[in-house]
């Protein structure tokens, strides 16, 4: 060991002499992301390693509902078949408005021209998609719609930018179970297209040679390090650091006390670091998805937020995310919720509610 390791997260390549095996791309983390990219990377020929930290695959994105943020060029294959329509200019307008300062707008074109696309590619792999939709205000369709308004497309000042279109796509079925179906096609076809997944494989650090080219990985394997090379690519996919209180004290102390962090228990945050020791950049670390869920029923949105002082800070018909964002911003972050009579009814996540 310690002739091969440069620092925490990497290793020297010219110091390893025995590979545990040599292939072409090397993808860290097999929830959806680097599923997808295990399948268009054999797809496009290449031999494919996968190692997975935890014992099967699925990650983040099977906890999830699954609901893909998609339209543009005309709207996706649901849209049309409901008479909808939405246009690469709308959608940008809407997600560029959303994103503000942090957005890459190169990035976020190339995403917006490819969405309506990306649906195809998701009922290709045999994901189940209703042509329904759900208008009421919810989180997750809990029948079987698969398109519904997942953002802040209908609330102020979003709607005096664009027209609203639901976009929000997910796998038809009844309960919260869009990233279960969602990820048990994709790592179908994953394993279908001759790709080696390796479970109960810790990625520990990336390898790399003296001009600064990443060649491979070592990782865990039977409590053993163990050294794989990859001649093309090494993809890291391993998730978000949600679970790791060091990175989260480092890079975004003002969420902490919030709420509780909610994802996968591997997203430690590793692949992150890997990137980093390896020269690469990280943008935003400090930017949470932080979901004020008080509603549905969607009619707890007639009432009022207000904070500590009785002052209103926000339109309550906007998305969860742009509310635990403001909530968190006032004084001691209290809030309470006003609301008549004739609209109130239990919240369907939150168990606690301060409610006039």
């Amino acid at each position: 060991m310690a002739d091969t390791q440069i620092k925490p997260w990497l290793r020297r390549y010219e110091a390893i002499n025995d590979f545990y095996l040599s292939t072409d791309v090397v993808i860290c983390g097999y929830g959806g992301a680097g599923a997808a990219a295990a399948l268009e990377a054999r797809r496009a020929g290449a031999d494919v390693l996968v190692l997975e930290r935890a014992s099967g695959g699925g990650g983040a994105t099977q906890m999830s509902s699954c609901e893909m943020y998609l339209g543009g060029s005309g709207g996706t294959a649901i849209h049309k078949a409901l008479g909808m329509e939405d246009s690469t200019e709308n959608m940008l307008a809407y997600v560029t408005e959303c994103f503000g300062a942090h957005g890459d707008p190169e990035k976020v074109r190339l995403y917006v021209e490819g969405a309506a696309a990306h649906f195809d590619w998701a009922e290709s792999l045999g994901v189940p998609y209703k042509r329904a939709a759900i208008m009421d205000r919810t989180v997750v369709p809990f029948t079987d719609e698969s398109l519904l308004f997942t953002g802040n497309e209908r609330a102020h000042p979003f709607n005096k930018i664009a027209t609203p279109v639901p976009r929000g796509h997910v796998p038809s079925k009844e309960g919260d179970e869009g990233g279960r179906i969602f990820m048990q096609a994709l790592m179908k076809h994953v394993e279908e297209s001759g790709a080696i997944v390796q479970a109960d494989a810790r990625v520990v650090a990336v390898l790399q040679d003296d001009q600064g080219r990443v060649r491979g990985v070592a990782a865990k394997i039977d409590g053993e390090e163990r050294y794989i090379e990859a001649t093309r690519a090494v993809i890291l996919t391993a998730g978000g650091f949600v679970m790791n209180r060091q990175m989260i004290e480092k890079h975004a102390p003002h969420v902490i006390g919030l709420g509780e962090p909610y994802g996968n228990q591997w997203d430690q945050g590793d692949g992150i670091q890997m990137g980093i020791a390896a020269g690469g950049n990280a943008i935003n670390m400090n930017e949470c998805f932080l979901s004020l869920a008080f509603y549905p029923p969607a009619n707890l949105t007639y009432g009022i937020l207000v904070n500590g002082r009785g002052q209103r800070f926000i339109n309550e018909d906007t998305y969860l995310a742009r509310l635990g964002h403001y909530a968190g911003l006032q004084d001691n972050r209290e809030i309470y919720m006003l609301v008549q009579n004739e609209h109130f009814e239990l919240s369907h996540y939150m168990e606690r509610l301060r409610i006039a």
